[in-house]
């Protein structure tokens, strides 16, 4: 999503240094038009000051190195904008450790997967006004045409971004089920058909539905997608938003069945049967997940 965001900069007229670990998406995007940067040192020095930085890293200690190796580079009143999926908590406290050192932070929950890094992404802002007034110019051109908001300080756009997937694992999920039943009812649905209609002015049209008839015009019946949803069961599987959506919601005394059971269907998946008519279900939610983030899915054997 990264080159994707900085390749939609670029057509927007924003200027970009870019750098990565790898080298292959700087040199793609350098021939876009952005600097390239060999180095967080070298970044940093090709940067303006105020700078802006813009991070988009795996949520956990990853940002947290970065940010560390960024500090003693910066000057007060730079900005680290965290674009990533953050735990808010996380977002909050790396706020306060930047504030006493001078150095500004917002969080910004980005939603719309790699199409929509590419072509204007829902943005969900947590900072201050001052840096949000400061950083709008860069918004608004990542940004789908009113596809971004201030809605509070630092923290609030990482809460709204895991809700926003907890919610997003329950539709999945739905979707998931009420293929799985077409699939096995007595109609013999041609569900390129069903989803062609399902994505066209019914009250349940979204994206999730359009990507879910993408891949079934590719793959009807999924013969190449795995049943295994995610990192399910693997014994490295981290939390994550929904996880942590839970976390919360139980926290404030809310009942969340259907984002509960969403998550749960993730985890079991890797158990199903092959002959069960569950694992249908199952592909259609791996194959949502290629659609729209291009998540690794397991290629059936």
């Amino acid at each position: 999503m990264g080159k994707n965001i900085v390749l939609h900069l670029l057509e927007q007229g924003i200027e970009v240094v870019a750098w990565n670990r790898s080298p292959e998406p700087i040199e793609e995007v350098v021939k876009a038009g952005a600097i390239g940067a060999k180095s967080l040192d070298d970044l940093v020095s090709k940067l303006t000051a105020p700078r802006t930085i813009w991070l988009m890293i795996t949520a956990g200690e990853a940002v947290d190195e970065v940010i560390n190796n960024l500090v003693p580079k910066l000057d007060k009143g730079d900005l680290i904008i965290d674009g990533g999926n953050s735990f808010y908590k996380d977002s909050i406290r790396r706020g306060e450790q930047l504030a006493k050192k001078g150095i500004h932070f917002m969080d910004v929950g980005t939603s719309g997967g790699v199409e929509s890094a590419r072509n204007g992404a829902c943005l969900m802002i947590g900072g201050s006004k001052e840096d949000f007034e400061r950083a709008e110019p860069i918004f608004k051109a990542e940004a789908a045409e009113g596809g971004y908001g201030l809605l509070g300080p630092v923290g609030a756009g990482h809460f709204a971004k895991m809700v926003h997937n907890g919610i997003e694992y329950g539709m999945m999920e739905s979707i998931g089920e009420g293929a799985a039943i077409l699939k096995k009812s007595e109609f013999d649905y041609d569900l390129r058909k069903v989803f062609k209609v399902y994505s066209i002015q019914s009250i349940i049209e979204s994206r999730l539905v359009s990507w879910t008839l993408a891949e079934l015009k590719n793959d009807p019946n999924l013969d190449n997608i795995s049943s295994v949803i995610g990192s399910a069961g693997s014994a490295e599987r981290v939390k994550g938003e929904g996880d942590w959506t839970l976390e919360i919601a139980k926290g404030m005394g809310i009942e969340t069945p259907a984002i509960e059971a969403a998550m749960k269907v993730r985890d079991t998946s890797a158990n199903d049967e092959e002959n069960s008519p569950n694992v249908f279900r199952n592909k259609i939610v791996a194959a949502m997940r290629w659609q729209f983030g291009r998540h690794p899915v397991k290629k059936a054997n």
